[in-house]
């Protein structure tokens, strides 16, 4: 099995309330799952493969709950990248060369046996921690924007995180609000206005989250 880690920015958008069911080992808001995910990844390998500085962007889309399977899914990763390392981080993605259940690209990769071709693009990605607003960018596919959760009386930012310390994705992760536009790809996010969205630091690697 290859060996790899990374450490990489999460920008991740889906179609239920603040917060996200899922987090709460809950089924989802309106019982279906939509959901992008943008990873900037600031440093990794995979075996003598450099994964530093690039992006990549999964779309997801499920008629139930995640973990009724029957999904789909389409992997979008940086024109920047060489061929070794688009092939380094489509297996990441899916799931190759990792451990049983142990991250959240496992899971959604197991769970979604209809997999488009990937594809490759440019990917834009940007996030302030002092506002709480980022965004992600594939031009003519995809586009998320993300902000604090607006306060429901006063309408200002409303920042909360929550932990997780025996997840597959995250630690701790900031929640948000993001809103997702789609064209141009196989997948189509048609619900995700003013829903979860999340922003967290990632320390992955084949056996799961890499533990301080």
């Amino acid at each position: 099995m290859t060996d790899w880690t990374i450490k990489a920015l999460e920008l991740a958008n889906c179609n239920c309330n603040f917060g996200c069911p899922c987090q709460f080992s809950q089924l989802p808001t309106d019982g279906t799952c939509e959901a992008v995910a943008g990873f900037d990844f600031q440093d990794g390998h995979y075996g003598d493969v450099k994964l530093d500085g690039l992006k990549a962007v999964g779309l997801y889309k499920w008629p139930g709950p995640i973990h009724e399977g029957n999904g789909e899914m389409q992997l979008i990763l940086d024109d920047k990248a060489t061929p070794e390392q688009r092939a380094a981080l489509e297996a990441i993605m899916t799931g190759e060369d990792t451990q049983e259940m142990a991250t959240m690209w496992y899971v959604f990769s197991l769970m979604a046996p209809t997999k488009h071709p990937t594809l490759t693009a440019s990917v834009s990605m940007s996030y302030d921690p002092e506002t709480g607003i980022g965004s992600l960018k594939v031009p003519g596919i995809v586009e998320t924007d993300i902000k604090p959760i607006p306060h429901i009386v006063t309408g200002d930012p409303h920042r909360i995180s929550i932990s997780l310390p025996r997840g597959f994705e995250f630690e701790t992760a900031e929640m948000a609000c993001g809103s997702t536009k789609t064209q141009g790809g196989e997948i189509d996010l048609l619900k995700n206005s003013a829903t979860h969205a999340h922003v967290a630091q990632l320390h992955l690697s084949g056996a799961g989250i890499v533990r301080a």
